[in-house]
């Protein structure tokens, strides 16, 4: 690399390090308030399934902050974005707050006792597949630089088809780990009831992925020859 090329390199990471402190810190923001939630709404600082939960998410934010490129978690920390789907500055919103009301659930489901009760091994399931949908997820992620909160063509960064990583099997991988840990997120808690919009949650999310995948197929060059390579979006033999 030349003198001029290294001196660019380092300006760019300079303008990116506020958006990257900016992430961090909604991140920090977010799964503080989702815990302070789940507690609050439990009445129990004593429960122990919850703060094996929160364990669990902080690991996974430790390793995405060693893990991901400061380019993506950039562009995650950007609250002004360009080219958003007008139907994604709703759908987003409605699926963040259907992700806020399954710890509401589950806590007053705690609180309250409400039957039925779920088997301890049914948990550790659950608190298992949240690490293994959070780590499809990070892998999503590190392996798609445009990977975005919003859905979005990021023209000004030369938006381009991902296809590595485990973008060779589905193309929306990232959500595909999204769904996983949202539905085993009750089931780690041990709550029932909070399966209910756990699992409109996800439903929001196949419907966000089939709108994002269309627009893609109409906006992104290279993007639908690489639907005919990788066929499914989410389910491998499904769909």
């Amino acid at each position: 690399m030349s003198a001029k090329g290294a001196v660019n390199e380092i300006d760019r990471e300079e303008d990116l390090r506020p958006l990257v402190v900016r992430r961090v810190i909604q991140v920090v923001l977010q799964a503080v308030v989702l815990w302070a939630v789940l507690f609050g709404f439990s009445g129990d600082l004593g429960w122990g399934w919850a703060w094996a939960y929160a364990g669990v998410g902080t690991l996974v934010l430790v390793v995405n902050l060693l893990v991901l490129p400061p380019e993506v978690v950039a562009e995650r920390g950007r609250t002004r974005k360009q080219n958003v789907q007008q139907w994604d500055k709703v759908l987003g919103p409605v699926a963040g707050i259907s992700m806020l009301v399954v710890p509401i659930v589950a806590g007053l489901e705690r609180r309250y006792r409400w039957p039925p009760d779920m088997a301890p091994l049914a948990q550790v399931a659950g608190l298992v597949l949240i690490a293994l949908g959070q780590a499809l997820f990070t892998w999503g992620m590190v392996s798609n630089r445009f990977f975005s909160t919003a859905v979005r063509m990021q023209t000004e960064r030369d938006h381009a088809v991902a296809s590595g990583g485990p973008y060779r099997c589905v193309r929306h991988p990232g959500y595909v780990g999204y769904i996983v840990s949202q539905l085993a997120t009750p089931v780690a808690l041990g709550s029932v009831w909070a399966i209910i919009p756990a699992g409109l949650g996800a439903l929001l999310v196949v419907v966000r992925t089939a709108l994002e995948d269309r627009m893609l197929q109409r906006e992104l060059p290279g993007y639908a020859e690489y639907s005919k390579r990788v066929r499914y979006r989410l389910l491998p033999g499904i769909w």
